[in-house]
Protein backbone atom coordinates (compact mmCIF):
# COMPACT_ATOMS: atom_id res chain seq x y z
CA UNK A 1 0.00 0.00 0.00
CA UNK A 2 3.27 2.41 0.41
CA UNK A 3 3.16 2.36 -3.43
CA UNK A 4 -0.05 4.48 -3.81
CA UNK A 5 0.27 8.06 -4.05
CA UNK A 6 -0.87 9.32 -0.91
CA UNK A 7 -3.62 11.49 -2.56
CA UNK A 8 -5.51 7.92 -2.93
CA UNK A 9 -6.75 7.97 -0.03
CA UNK A 10 -10.39 7.44 -1.35
CA UNK A 11 -11.87 6.23 -5.31
CA UNK A 12 -15.00 8.07 -6.70
CA UNK A 13 -17.59 4.95 -7.86
CA UNK A 14 -19.56 6.81 -11.01
CA UNK A 15 -21.99 3.79 -10.74
CA UNK A 16 -24.57 2.77 -13.56
CA UNK A 17 -25.81 6.00 -14.04
CA UNK A 18 -24.38 10.20 -13.70
CA UNK A 19 -27.72 11.02 -14.63
CA UNK A 20 -29.25 12.82 -11.35
CA UNK A 21 -33.07 12.01 -12.04
CA UNK A 22 -32.31 8.50 -12.41
CA UNK A 23 -30.58 7.90 -9.23
CA UNK A 24 -33.99 7.26 -7.41
CA UNK A 25 -35.58 4.94 -9.83
CA UNK A 26 -31.73 2.81 -9.83
CA UNK A 27 -32.26 2.66 -6.07
CA UNK A 28 -35.60 1.63 -5.57
CA UNK A 29 -35.03 -0.94 -8.75
CA UNK A 30 -31.97 -2.70 -7.07
CA UNK A 31 -33.36 -2.54 -3.88
CA UNK A 32 -36.56 -4.74 -4.43
CA UNK A 33 -33.74 -7.18 -6.52
CA UNK A 34 -31.84 -7.11 -3.06
CA UNK A 35 -34.60 -8.06 -1.46
CA UNK A 36 -35.75 -10.50 -3.76
CA UNK A 37 -32.13 -12.19 -3.79
CA UNK A 38 -31.97 -12.36 -0.18
CA UNK A 39 -35.37 -13.28 0.74
CA UNK A 40 -35.58 -16.03 -2.09
CA UNK A 41 -32.00 -17.51 -1.24
CA UNK A 42 -33.34 -17.64 2.40
CA UNK A 43 -36.24 -19.32 1.24
CA UNK A 44 -34.25 -22.42 -0.41
CA UNK A 45 -31.92 -22.69 2.67
CA UNK A 46 -35.09 -23.32 5.47
CA UNK A 47 -36.89 -25.27 2.65
CA UNK A 48 -33.51 -27.61 2.00
CA UNK A 49 -33.31 -27.66 5.66
CA UNK A 50 -36.63 -28.68 6.99
CA UNK A 51 -37.41 -31.56 4.21
CA UNK A 52 -35.00 -34.56 5.57
CA UNK A 53 -35.82 -35.47 1.41
CA UNK A 54 -33.57 -32.73 0.40
CA UNK A 55 -30.62 -33.81 2.49
CA UNK A 56 -28.75 -34.74 -0.44
CA UNK A 57 -25.33 -33.64 -1.86
CA UNK A 58 -27.21 -32.07 -4.83
CA UNK A 59 -29.70 -30.09 -2.18
CA UNK A 60 -26.58 -29.69 0.13
CA UNK A 61 -24.78 -27.34 -2.51
CA UNK A 62 -27.72 -25.48 -3.36
CA UNK A 63 -27.70 -24.24 0.17
CA UNK A 64 -24.71 -23.39 0.11
CA UNK A 65 -24.58 -21.59 -3.21
CA UNK A 66 -27.71 -19.95 -1.94
CA UNK A 67 -25.68 -18.80 0.89
CA UNK A 68 -22.65 -17.61 -0.58
CA UNK A 69 -25.09 -15.55 -3.38
CA UNK A 70 -26.41 -13.60 -0.13
CA UNK A 71 -22.80 -12.69 0.92
CA UNK A 72 -21.81 -12.12 -2.89
CA UNK A 73 -24.50 -9.33 -3.34
CA UNK A 74 -24.32 -7.85 -0.17
CA UNK A 75 -20.81 -7.52 -0.65
CA UNK A 76 -21.92 -4.87 -4.12
CA UNK A 77 -25.45 -4.08 -3.59
CA UNK A 78 -25.75 -1.84 -0.22
CA UNK A 79 -22.27 -0.11 -1.18
CA UNK A 80 -24.13 0.96 -4.71
CA UNK A 81 -27.25 1.45 -2.86
CA UNK A 82 -26.30 3.63 -0.85
CA UNK A 83 -24.15 5.77 -3.41
CA UNK A 84 -27.20 6.37 -5.57
CA UNK A 85 -28.83 8.53 -2.58
CA UNK A 86 -25.84 10.32 -1.66
CA UNK A 87 -23.75 13.47 -2.92
CA UNK A 88 -19.70 12.61 -2.94
CA UNK A 89 -20.49 8.57 -4.32
CA UNK A 90 -16.62 7.57 -2.75
CA UNK A 91 -15.36 4.68 -1.23
CA UNK A 92 -11.48 4.40 0.53
CA UNK A 93 -8.72 2.83 -0.94
CA UNK A 94 -8.86 0.19 2.23
CA UNK A 95 -12.52 -0.32 1.47
CA UNK A 96 -12.12 -0.93 -2.14
CA UNK A 97 -9.75 -3.41 -1.37
CA UNK A 98 -11.33 -5.24 0.69
CA UNK A 99 -14.79 -5.34 -1.52
CA UNK A 100 -12.71 -6.42 -4.23
CA UNK A 101 -11.17 -9.12 -2.04
CA UNK A 102 -14.99 -10.84 -1.05
CA UNK A 103 -16.30 -10.08 -4.61
CA UNK A 104 -13.49 -12.24 -6.10
CA UNK A 105 -13.38 -15.03 -3.46
CA UNK A 106 -17.13 -14.91 -3.23
CA UNK A 107 -17.80 -14.93 -7.12
CA UNK A 108 -14.75 -17.66 -7.72
CA UNK A 109 -16.34 -20.22 -4.71
CA UNK A 110 -19.82 -20.10 -6.99
CA UNK A 111 -18.04 -20.95 -10.09
CA UNK A 112 -16.53 -23.92 -7.57
CA UNK A 113 -20.15 -24.79 -6.25
CA UNK A 114 -22.12 -24.95 -9.65
CA UNK A 115 -18.78 -27.55 -10.89
CA UNK A 116 -19.43 -29.20 -8.07
CA UNK A 117 -23.19 -29.86 -8.56
CA UNK A 118 -22.29 -30.87 -11.86
CA UNK A 119 -20.42 -33.56 -10.56
CA UNK A 120 -23.20 -34.23 -8.36
CA UNK A 121 -25.06 -34.51 -11.74
CA UNK A 122 -23.05 -36.59 -13.37
CA UNK A 123 -22.01 -39.38 -10.73
CA UNK A 124 -26.24 -39.52 -10.42
CA UNK A 125 -26.44 -39.61 -14.13
CA UNK A 126 -23.42 -42.23 -14.93
CA UNK A 127 -22.87 -44.16 -12.02
CA UNK A 128 -25.85 -44.26 -10.02
CA UNK A 129 -25.07 -47.78 -8.48
CA UNK A 130 -21.79 -46.03 -6.53
CA UNK A 131 -23.70 -43.10 -6.09
CA UNK A 132 -24.02 -42.68 -1.97
CA UNK A 133 -20.68 -44.23 -1.99
CA UNK A 134 -19.00 -41.42 -4.32
CA UNK A 135 -21.08 -38.53 -3.21
CA UNK A 136 -20.47 -39.80 0.64
CA UNK A 137 -21.12 -36.58 2.88
CA UNK A 138 -17.27 -36.40 3.69
CA UNK A 139 -16.62 -36.04 0.09
CA UNK A 140 -19.19 -33.47 0.03
CA UNK A 141 -17.92 -31.19 2.52
CA UNK A 142 -13.74 -32.05 1.37
CA UNK A 143 -15.16 -30.72 -2.28
CA UNK A 144 -16.74 -27.09 -0.31
CA UNK A 145 -13.64 -26.71 1.78
CA UNK A 146 -11.60 -27.22 -1.64
CA UNK A 147 -13.98 -24.71 -3.26
CA UNK A 148 -13.58 -22.18 -0.77
CA UNK A 149 -9.67 -22.33 -0.18
CA UNK A 150 -8.64 -21.90 -3.91
CA UNK A 151 -11.00 -19.13 -3.96
CA UNK A 152 -9.99 -17.06 -1.35
CA UNK A 153 -6.25 -17.86 -1.87
CA UNK A 154 -7.16 -16.63 -5.49
CA UNK A 155 -8.61 -13.31 -4.10
CA UNK A 156 -5.71 -12.93 -1.95
CA UNK A 157 -3.14 -13.50 -4.56
CA UNK A 158 -5.30 -10.58 -6.59
CA UNK A 159 -5.47 -8.17 -3.81
CA UNK A 160 -2.07 -8.13 -3.35
CA UNK A 161 -1.02 -7.65 -6.78
CA UNK A 162 -3.37 -4.50 -7.18
CA UNK A 163 -1.85 -3.16 -3.71
CA UNK A 164 1.21 -2.82 -5.30
CA UNK A 165 -0.05 -0.51 -7.72
CA UNK A 166 0.38 3.26 -7.64
CA UNK A 167 -2.91 5.72 -8.54
CA UNK A 168 -1.58 9.33 -9.09
CA UNK A 169 -3.95 10.35 -11.56
CA UNK A 170 -8.18 10.01 -11.87
CA UNK A 171 -9.71 8.46 -8.95
CA UNK A 172 -12.77 7.95 -10.37
CA UNK A 173 -13.76 4.61 -11.39
CA UNK A 174 -16.44 4.34 -13.85
CA UNK A 175 -18.32 1.36 -12.57
CA UNK A 176 -20.62 1.01 -9.73
CA UNK A 177 -17.79 -1.33 -7.27
CA UNK A 178 -14.37 -1.84 -6.86
CA UNK A 179 -13.71 -4.69 -10.07
CA UNK A 180 -10.05 -5.50 -11.01
CA UNK A 181 -10.76 -3.81 -14.29
CA UNK A 182 -11.76 -0.43 -14.13
CA UNK A 183 -9.25 -0.01 -11.24
CA UNK A 184 -6.32 -0.87 -13.56
CA UNK A 185 -7.70 1.52 -15.75
CA UNK A 186 -6.86 3.80 -12.99
CA UNK A 187 -2.96 3.20 -12.37
CA UNK A 188 0.16 5.37 -13.65
CA UNK A 189 2.29 1.85 -12.85
CA UNK A 190 2.91 -0.20 -15.42
CA UNK A 191 0.31 -2.71 -15.41
CA UNK A 192 1.51 -4.88 -18.41
CA UNK A 193 3.26 -7.59 -16.59
CA UNK A 194 0.25 -7.49 -13.54
CA UNK A 195 -2.15 -8.07 -16.66
CA UNK A 196 -0.31 -11.26 -17.60
CA UNK A 197 -0.15 -12.93 -14.16
CA UNK A 198 -3.91 -11.94 -13.61
CA UNK A 199 -5.13 -13.51 -17.10
CA UNK A 200 -2.67 -16.50 -16.46
CA UNK A 201 -3.83 -17.28 -12.54
CA UNK A 202 -7.26 -15.96 -13.58
CA UNK A 203 -7.31 -19.06 -16.72
CA UNK A 204 -6.61 -21.89 -14.52
CA UNK A 205 -8.88 -20.73 -11.38
CA UNK A 206 -11.87 -19.96 -13.67
CA UNK A 207 -11.47 -21.89 -16.04
CA UNK A 208 -10.75 -25.07 -14.49
CA UNK A 209 -14.31 -25.57 -12.88
CA UNK A 210 -15.71 -24.43 -16.28
CA UNK A 211 -14.11 -27.59 -18.18
CA UNK A 212 -15.08 -29.55 -14.89
CA UNK A 213 -18.45 -28.79 -15.88
CA UNK A 214 -18.21 -29.03 -19.73
CA UNK A 215 -16.60 -32.60 -19.16
CA UNK A 216 -19.60 -33.52 -16.83
CA UNK A 217 -22.01 -32.73 -19.60
CA UNK A 218 -20.31 -34.47 -22.13
CA UNK A 219 -20.00 -37.56 -20.06
CA UNK A 220 -23.73 -36.64 -19.19
CA UNK A 221 -24.94 -36.44 -22.48
CA UNK A 222 -23.59 -39.74 -23.79
CA UNK A 223 -24.77 -41.71 -21.15
CA UNK A 224 -28.45 -40.20 -21.57
CA UNK A 225 -27.97 -40.48 -25.24
CA UNK A 226 -27.78 -44.66 -24.97
CA UNK A 227 -30.67 -44.87 -22.70
CA UNK A 228 -33.56 -46.31 -25.54
CA UNK A 229 -36.21 -44.37 -24.01
CA UNK A 230 -37.00 -41.16 -25.08
CA UNK A 231 -39.32 -40.64 -21.51
CA UNK A 232 -36.10 -42.19 -19.85
CA UNK A 233 -34.09 -39.66 -21.50
CA UNK A 234 -36.28 -36.22 -20.63
CA UNK A 235 -36.24 -37.51 -17.14
CA UNK A 236 -32.72 -37.43 -17.14
CA UNK A 237 -31.90 -34.46 -18.76
CA UNK A 238 -34.55 -32.52 -16.49
CA UNK A 239 -32.58 -33.27 -13.31
CA UNK A 240 -29.89 -31.18 -14.98
CA UNK A 241 -32.24 -28.19 -17.16
CA UNK A 242 -32.22 -26.03 -13.57
CA UNK A 243 -28.45 -26.10 -13.26
CA UNK A 244 -27.60 -25.69 -16.92
CA UNK A 245 -29.77 -22.76 -16.82
CA UNK A 246 -27.56 -20.89 -14.01
CA UNK A 247 -24.08 -22.12 -15.51
CA UNK A 248 -25.13 -20.45 -18.55
CA UNK A 249 -26.44 -16.85 -16.94
CA UNK A 250 -22.80 -16.74 -14.70
CA UNK A 251 -20.32 -17.94 -16.98
CA UNK A 252 -22.40 -16.26 -20.07
CA UNK A 253 -21.29 -12.73 -18.47
CA UNK A 254 -18.33 -13.52 -16.70
CA UNK A 255 -16.32 -14.55 -19.97
CA UNK A 256 -17.38 -11.83 -21.88
CA UNK A 257 -16.66 -9.59 -18.84
CA UNK A 258 -12.75 -10.98 -17.92
CA UNK A 259 -11.70 -12.75 -21.11
CA UNK A 260 -10.33 -10.04 -22.83
CA UNK A 261 -7.64 -7.76 -22.59
CA UNK A 262 -7.52 -4.27 -20.84
CA UNK A 263 -7.29 -2.39 -24.09
CA UNK A 264 -11.54 -3.87 -25.02
CA UNK A 265 -12.57 -2.57 -22.00
CA UNK A 266 -15.96 -0.90 -22.29
CA UNK A 267 -17.32 0.65 -19.64
CA UNK A 268 -20.77 0.79 -20.73
CA UNK A 269 -21.28 -2.85 -21.85
CA UNK A 270 -19.58 -4.24 -19.18
CA UNK A 271 -21.42 -2.61 -16.60
CA UNK A 272 -24.43 -4.49 -18.14
CA UNK A 273 -23.01 -8.20 -18.08
CA UNK A 274 -21.55 -7.10 -14.51
CA UNK A 275 -25.28 -6.64 -13.33
CA UNK A 276 -25.77 -9.84 -15.06
CA UNK A 277 -24.07 -12.38 -12.65
CA UNK A 278 -23.80 -9.73 -9.24
CA UNK A 279 -27.44 -8.88 -9.04
CA UNK A 280 -29.49 -10.92 -11.74
CA UNK A 281 -28.23 -14.16 -11.65
CA UNK A 282 -28.29 -14.59 -7.52
CA UNK A 283 -31.76 -13.19 -7.74
CA UNK A 284 -33.02 -15.13 -10.08
CA UNK A 285 -31.50 -18.60 -8.58
CA UNK A 286 -34.28 -19.42 -6.24
CA UNK A 287 -36.52 -19.03 -8.89
CA UNK A 288 -34.83 -21.05 -11.09
CA UNK A 289 -34.25 -23.92 -8.80
CA UNK A 290 -37.79 -24.46 -7.25
CA UNK A 291 -40.15 -23.40 -10.16
CA UNK A 292 -38.45 -26.15 -12.73
CA UNK A 293 -38.16 -28.74 -9.57
CA UNK A 294 -40.70 -30.75 -8.17
CA UNK A 295 -38.92 -31.52 -4.93
CA UNK A 296 -37.84 -27.91 -4.21
CA UNK A 297 -41.71 -26.69 -4.27
CA UNK A 298 -42.28 -30.15 -2.08
CA UNK A 299 -39.87 -28.34 0.64
CA UNK A 300 -41.16 -24.85 0.12
CA UNK A 301 -44.81 -25.83 0.73
CA UNK A 302 -43.81 -28.25 3.40
CA UNK A 303 -41.59 -25.42 5.13
CA UNK A 304 -44.85 -22.67 4.67
CA UNK A 305 -47.33 -25.36 6.20
CA UNK A 306 -44.41 -25.83 9.44
CA UNK A 307 -44.50 -21.20 9.20
CA UNK A 308 -48.64 -21.27 9.19
CA UNK A 309 -49.07 -24.29 11.89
Amino acid sequence: MSNRSSSTSDFILLGLSSNPQMQKPLFAIFFIMYLVTVVGNVLIILAIHSDSRLHTPMYFFLSILSFVDICFTTVIVPKMLVNFLSETKTISYTGCLIQMYFFMALGNTDSYLLASMAIDRLVAICNPLHYDVVMRPQRCLTMLLGSCTISHLHALFRVLLMSRLSFCASHVIRHFFCDTQPVLKLSCSDTSSSQIVVMTETLAVIVTPFLCILFSYLRIIVTVLRIPSAAGKWKAFSTCGSHLTVVALFYGSVIYVYFRPLSMYSVVKDRVATVMYTVVTPMLNPFIYSLRNKDMKRGLRKFMCKVHS
